[in-house]
């Protein structure tokens, strides 16, 4: 697909994976809808991009909400007829065991996380099945493929994510529509800012930089995979983790649960 001229809308717009990815769009003259739910972050964006001289729309939406995501579309839809390409990265994560953690802390990951992701793509698919094009590009991570512990609500969403964009990928062969979930590793984000997060280290020597995870995603749009792995040598682990998981999961529960320890 040549990306100028198409539209592509994001959710989780208004800062780092999000707002990173709409840049790389942009550079490749493709006209962005931004979609998130502070307004003043989203026409901070939409002004950076005016350089590139493309069409711009700001859109506050709660992802989670599914009225909320109703009325986005049918604006966005009224404008564009359809879009090109649909990025769900909207989620969030909250820190602590599942004794701790409350039902609505749970119930909130996943609402946004993985409700989210189908509220969009329940919105925005009849249209790219009507024109046969379209690609949908899912931000997981590498979470959707091992279960932590002080996270596990937060990898249920992922897992979720994962395996939804498979059955869906089997529905929509021969359709002309696409899509592609991209799973990266820790990435440098605010997506640690969250108050659970803070007794923990923010992030690892190997986390990545958004426009790494940006770029893959551009990939992606492109791409017939069902899955992007950021970097590329951690599908070894997850390979690993599938053929040896009576070797694999002990080493991983063990290290996240004496993190998961140290900050009771």
């Amino acid at each position: 697909m040549n990306f100028k001229n198409k539209v592509v809308l994001i959710t989780g717009a208004s800062s780092g994976i999000g707002k990173e990815t709409a840049i790389e769009f942009a550079k490749l003259g493709t006209n962005i809808i931004l979609v998130a739910r502070r307004k003043d972050k989203l026409e901070q964006i939409a002004n950076e991009l005016k350089k590139f001289h493309i069409s711009t729309l700001v859109y506050p939406c709660d992802v989670s909400k599914k009225d909320q995501v109703q009325e986005m579309s049918k604006t966005v839809l009224e404008k564009f007829d359809s879009i090109d390409i649909l990025v769900n990265n909207a989620g969030f994560a909250i820190y602590g065991s599942v004794s701790d953690l409350s039902i609505h802390d749970i119930e909130s990951q996943m609402k946004t996380n993985y409700f989210g992701m189908i509220y969009c793509i329940k919105n925005f698919l009849p249209s790219m099945l009507k024109k046969k094009s379209g690609h949908i590009v899912n931000v997981a991570s590498v979470a959707a493929s091992f279960g932590l512990p002080g996270i596990a609500s937060y990898c249920a969403s992922k897992f979720a994510m994962l395996g939804f964009s498979e059955g869906l990928k089997h529905e929509l062969k021969d359709t002309g529509v696409g899509i592609t979930v991209v799973s990266p590793i820790m990435v440098r984000t605010n997506f640690f800012n969250h108050s659970s997060f803070e007794k923990m280290p923010k992030y690892s020597p190997t986390s990545l930089d958004p426009k790494t995870v940006a770029k893959a995603i551009l990939k992606a749009a492109n791409s017939s995979r069902l899955e992007i792995v950021v970097p590329s040598v951690v599908r070894g682990a997850i390979w690993m983790k599938s053929i040896f998981p009576f070797f694999i999961n002990p080493i991983l529960g063990k290290s996240f649960k004496k993190q998961l320890d140290s900050t009771k």
